[in-house]
């Protein structure tokens, strides 16, 4: 199995150019989320409700150390934290370099290659543009079941969407089909009953720090400008 995040990364990176569909804001911080995400579902961590001793959303853990490096690093995060973290701050708190540790797992794999070039002869930039597809395409081949064709998504599948939504990007990774269409199916199932009620409150409190992360950035350059 792969993690949420990676199968996300890979969904987010135009097939030609190599380049990432969600901005250097978004992104890194979308693909912390998916391992916040993925660690509820596996039962590693999980938010805090009401009438708990400790205050409600906030991230704790509740089973085994994973065994996978990515997971590892935010569980080992949240077990060495002097006290709970909001998911907001887990998600600030691990989205430096993953995307491109990420990228390099996916180029392992043979997914993407590596390119780099400089803008303007200056600027180091690297991109991914994809190497062998077929991956990727049963991943949109499940979205798509999903998200067009009404199917029940598997809860792998569900979570992408979910996350893909917090970023309003499922019309770019979709692109044939009604935009607005989308976006209510991806709310619908983001909301749906495709896991437990941890795993929901995970994803639902995950995308809402997502979102609050991405909006910060807007605010003050809108204040300040």
């Amino acid at each position: 199995m792969t993690l949420i995040a990676e199968d996300l990364l890979l969904l987010l990176l135009d097939d030609d150019s190599g380049k990432p569909l969600a901005d250097s804001t978004k992104l890194p911080r979308v693909l912390a989320g998916a391992l916040v995400v993925e660690l509820a579902m596996i039962g590693s961590l999980r938010i805090t409700g009401l009438d708990e001793q400790i205050k409600k959303d906030h991230v704790v853990v509740a089973g085994s150390r994973p065994e996978d490096e990515f997971l590892r690093r935010v569980f080992d995060l949240v077990a060495s934290a002097s006290r709970p973290m909001k998911p907001q701050k887990v998600i600030e708190k691990s989205q430096k370099n993953l995307a491109k540790e990420l990228a390099a797992r996916l180029v392992a794999q043979g997914c993407v290659t590596e390119k780099k070039d400089k803008v303007w002869g200056l600027f180091p930039t690297t991109t991914w543009p994809a190497q062998d597809t077929s991956r990727e395409k049963v991943l949109r081949d499940a979205l798509r079941s999903a998200l067009v064709d009404g199917t029940t998504p598997s809860p792998h599948t569900a979570a992408l969407i979910s996350l893909i939504s917090a970023v309003d990007l499922t019309h770019k990774v979709i692109e044939d089909a009604d935009k607005k269409l989308l976006k209510r199916r991806a709310k619908e199932i983001a909301e749906g009953e495709w896991a437990g009620a941890a795993v929901r409150k995970a994803v639902s409190d995950v995308n809402a720090a997502v979102m609050a992360a991405v909006m910060v950035p807007v605010i003050v350059s809108t204040t300040s400008s």
